[in-house]
């Protein structure tokens, strides 16, 4: 049987106040473990150690982690957390939270929106003029 996978998070001394934020943020969430090194926690099942690992490596948007969203309300949610709690917009649904890693907040529906060539053009023009995704606009696209 496959074992699971477990992303690991560098950071420069935050893990644990990462990993109690986010579970702040996804409230089927818990941290399982810390120590002066690593805390391992869950967000939605989903498992994560944060590695008090230093300065020298920092979060970029080669990496992000998406949060499928099934309507306008979690969109807002999640987007509106992470930007009010010290994040940054950027565009296209990305964002980055106050630690500086990288987030989508998209709707799940959005491989649907995508699959047939010419409405994945007009929905990813709609896409191209947002900052927050817009459900609707991208549905109506």
């Amino acid at each position: 049987m496959a074992k699971p996978l477990v992303t690991c998070l560098w950071f420069d001394g935050q893990a644990e106040a990462a990993a109690k934020y986010y579970c702040t943020v996804f409230k089927d969430s818990k941290i399982t473990q810390v120590t002066p090194m690593v805390v391992t926690f869950e967000l939605n099942g989903n498992k994560f150690m944060g590695l008090n690992g230093g300065p020298q490596f920092k979060f970029d948007e080669a990496i992000s982690l998406m949060v499928n969203c099934d309507n306008q309300d979690e969109i807002d949610y999640y987007w509106d957390t992470f930007i009010n709690d010290g994040g940054t917009e950027s565009v296209c649904g990305w964002l980055k939270d106050k630690f500086g890693l990288s987030w989508q907040i998209v709707p799940s529906n959005i491989g649907e929106l995508m699959a047939e060539p010419e409405r994945a053009k007009r929905v990813m023009d709609a896409v191209m003029q947002m900052k927050k995704l817009d459900m609707k606009k991208m549905e109506n696209a």
